[in-house]
């Protein structure tokens, strides 16, 4: 019964038009009233201990960090080092694209801001050399998507916070598994490639513009290692990282590049408060459903559910990762996290499942939702920057979205694929 008011409050809610983070407290003052111990103080102090949480500081300071880098400069440095690196081969762009993804990637943990800031330079670029742009746009937006996946990742702070698991160790372990999202976009890219561009010869290499290149971004590429690095070091923790990633940023912008300007600060100020305002608030109330999830025990109903599965891990990751798609083309990304993650970490605890493995699984699947209509919301981002039509985006995504999804599988179905980088690193 709990579980049907949990499930029926949130839907209704949502049906009704409530946003998000509303629905949430719908339905977590819903299950209050259902168990007969409803307490308007319970609320309001899980609401602000939500909140109140050291690990979630590095939301706001990485989202600005996105905001410095696309206002200073360093976005543009990163996509000119990958043109002069491989723009040159057949269908070049289209590499260039994956490869600035996955290093703006490791700076902004977002993978909207990751998708507006490289279709915003790249677009353009494969329009006017006569790329495909339905399909680079779903290239660009699968790109992004990897961002969720690798460290400084915000859905994994989110993620790590509401299941009670180390940040590191899950920032750490996502560093493989981003590398072969790039690797088989790549890959699916120049068979794309092979067809679109079998006539047009590729440009030879220009090393005098990749020294140049390097030269000029040297500061923009040395920022993820400093991240990274820091971390595995354990010189910083992820919040103190995303600090140290601001003045970075706010360094290389200012003083290096100059491109930000004092007076553009303030309006970069706001746009990043404006995007860690709703995340926060939706973190805090989704604190709430938490709460009274653990107080209901609703994962140990979720167990018996699945017991059918418990004894097998492979085949309860199967399960769990295809309900976790279907879920993913009706909610957001973070939604998601926030409403099931509470109850599936005890449940793949219990079925003798690594959480951080899962935790690395689990947000990749949700990643590649962003790429599923009706929500998918880098897809939104990518048709409006692009001026594409939505649908047009998605026949362009399909061979993307089905080589990330082909590869969650392999590694659902190969663990050692995620659990042996992970261990080395960490």
């Amino acid at each position: 019964m709990t579980i049907a008011t949990f499930v029926l409050a949130l839907l209704a809610a949502m049906a009704l038009g409530a946003p998000i983070a509303f629905s949430l407290l719908i339905c977590g003052v819903a299950m209050m009233v259902q168990m007969g111990n409803f307490d308007s103080q319970i609320v309001a102090q899980n609401l602000l201990e939500g909140a109140n949480n050291y690990p979630l500081m590095a939301v706001p300071f990485f989202m600005l960090t996105g905001e410095l880098m696309n206002a200073g400069g360093l976005s543009q440095r990163i996509v000119d080092v990958a043109d002069a690196l491989v723009g040159h081969v057949r269908g070049g762009l289209g590499y260039v694209a994956i490869i600035a993804a996955a290093i703006v990637a490791s700076i902004s943990g977002s993978a909207v801001a990751d998708t507006a800031a490289v279709a915003a330079l790249l677009i353009p670029m494969m329009r006017n050399a006569n790329y495909n742009v339905p399909r680079s746009a779903g290239l660009i937006a699968s790109a992004g998507c990897i961002a969720p996946v690798v460290p400084p990742s915000i859905p994994i702070v989110i993620f790590g916070v509401t299941a009670q698991l180390s940040i590191t160790k899950l920032f750490l372990a996502g560093i493989f598994p981003g590398l072969m999202m790039a690797m088989i976009l790549a890959a699916t890219w120049w068979l794309v490639a092979r067809k679109d561009f079998k006539d047009a010869p590729p440009r030879t290499m220009d090393f005098a513009r990749l020294r140049k290149a390097l030269r000029d971004g040297v500061w923009a590429l040395v920022l993820p290692v400093v991240i990274i690095g820091g971390m595995k070091a354990g010189v910083f923790t992820p919040t103190e990282a995303a600090s140290v990633a601001v003045f970075y940023s706010l360094f290389a912008g200012l003083l290096i590049y100059r491109e930000l300007k004092l007076t553009m600060i303030p309006r970069v100020l706001v746009a990043a408060v404006r995007t860690s305002a709703t995340i926060m608030f939706l973190v805090a109330s989704a604190m709430v459903s938490a709460w009274l999830i653990t107080v209901a025990d609703i994962p140990a109903q979720v167990v018996v559910l699945l017991q059918p599965f418990m004894d097998n891990p492979i085949t309860l990751m199967f399960v769990i990762t295809l309900l976790v798609i279907v879920i993913g083309t009706a909610l957001d990304l973070m939604p998601t996290v926030l409403i099931l993650g509470p109850i599936l970490v005890p449940v793949v605890k219990q079925a003798g499942i690594d959480p951080i493995y899962f935790g690395v699984i689990f947000i990749m699947n949700n990643a590649i939702g962003l790429l599923t209509p009706p929500v998918g919301n880098v897809l939104n981002v990518v048709a409006g920057v692009s001026k594409e039509s939505l649908d047009d985006v998605i026949k362009g995504v399909w061979p993307f979205l089905i080589a990330e999804t082909a590869l969650m599988f392999l590694l659902v179905f190969f663990p050692s694929l995620v659990l042996v980088p992970m261990k080395w690193l960490s």
